[in-house]
């Protein structure tokens, strides 16, 4: 069993990203102060850190034709996770960078992905593997 991995990030407003993560993502939020936050990111631990720096610009790179964000964080779910995720993401209004759709399909790495950002700005990718042995395939 692999240990839960711990990120920190830049946030610009503690009470919309306590919010966002709890209510939209469903994150069990932590510890907290009034500098930083923790949740529960499907199993890992994230800690949001308070501070002055804009957020918004991020460079993106061509992966398929697609620009991609390249300074982004996010989540593995099942399959099932990630349709529910999607449906409250659209019911939320969320404006996606790149929209939901499925990667690859009919073929054994078939996953689903989306990408969006938080309050701050900083960009998150869900996605999801039909088989899950796919994660890590070449």
């Amino acid at each position: 069993m692999s240990l839960p991995f711990h990120m920190a990030f830049p946030v610009n407003d503690l009470e919309t990203t306590k919010n966002f993560y709890s209510n939209t993502l469903g994150c069990k939020m932590g510890r907290f102060t009034e500098k930083w936050v923790d949740f529960d990111f499907f199993g890992n631990q994230i800690s949001a850190h308070l501070c002055n720096l804009d957020l918004t610009e991020n460079i993106k790179a061509d992966v398929d034709n697609v620009a991609v964000p390249i300074r982004h964080f996010g989540a593995i779910l099942k399959w099932e996770q990630w349709e529910e995720l999607k449906t409250t993401l659209e019911a939320n209004n969320t404006e996606f960078i790149i929209e939901p759709q499925v990667r690859f399909q009919g073929e054994t790495s078939e996953q689903a992905t989306m990408f969006f950002k938080d309050p701050s700005g900083n960009c998150l990718e869900f996605k999801a593997f039909r088989d899950s042995g796919q994660i890590f395939s070449s």
